[in-house]
């Protein structure tokens, strides 16, 4: 982390200009044995894209919420990281109808359509596919994502003391306090550059969120993100571990 990092954005820009190539997010879901791999290139790719989504094709704007009803997923940590790049504040299992925006995953779609603003449904399928046959009323990331331009430049500068986060439960963090916070989770977990951290947690608390992200981006680290991971044996979440080269585990 620089010290310079003041919003979730400028730390994976840090993380860019450190080292594109190294992983940052490995997402395994343990239903289907889908395995993603993404590095810090790969990921900032998909985060400017998905801010231009937001910024142009959405017309979001700093201070507006969208309400994110996404479970933990490589999809899920793109969009808040595109959240922090426009300066919208990402509500992680936000109330739909009090949203200016929704983002939802395929089982969390009749609850969105209470929002009165845009609506992107997601998939979530391997490779980041498309629906077979798209929702009513909402727009299909992965059809409107990839023609999005590969660079992102904010019309506003992100403001790091406004809302950057909110979580239900009554968390909200402004990007100051979110960096502060990771950064504080990294150290009471022993993260330090080129760690790497295996979370089977929901993005549904900070923790999770923290442990799932954050943390790791902060320390220089990745994640090893698992979904469904209590179907796995003890024997085969050793054998990731290994394969992974994890050096921490989160519950």
């Amino acid at each position: 982390m620089n010290p310079s990092d003041r919003t979730p954005a400028d730390l994976l820009r840090s993380a860019f200009a450190t080292d594109q190539a190294r992983p940052l997010v490995t997402f395994y879901d343990d239903a289907t044995g889908e395995r993603v791999e993404l590095s810090v290139a790969t990921f900032a790719n998909w985060v400017a894209k998905t801010a231009n989504l937001l910024q142009d094709g959405l017309s979001a704007e700093p201070g507006q919420r969208v309400a994110l009803l996404l479970p933990a997923h490589w999809q899920s940590a793109v969009w808040l990281l595109a959240c922090a790049s426009v300066g919208v504040v990402a509500d992680v299992g936000g109330a739909p109808e009090t949203a200016d925006l929704v983002v939802s995953g395929p089982d969390s779609l009749d609850a969105a359509r209470a929002c009165p603003g845009e609506r992107v449904a997601l998939a979530l399928r391997p490779l980041g596919g498309r629906f077979p046959q798209p929702p009513k009323g909402f727009t299909d990331y992965a059809v409107e994502v990839p023609g999005m331009p590969d660079v992102f430049h904010p019309y506003e500068p992100v403001d790091p003391e406004g809302p950057a986060l909110a979580v239900a439960g009554g968390t909200e963090l402004t990007g100051t306090q979110l960096v502060e916070r990771a950064s504080a989770d990294a150290a009471q977990l022993g993260l330090t550059v080129g760690s790497r951290l295996l979370s089977g947690q929901a993005y549904d608390t900070w923790e999770g969120l923290s442990h799932g992200l954050y943390a790791p981006l902060a320390a220089g680290g990745s994640v090893v993100l698992c979904r469904n991971l209590d179907q796995l044996s003890p024997e085969e979440l050793e054998k990731r571990m290994e394969s992974e080269r994890v050096t921490h585990r989160t519950r």
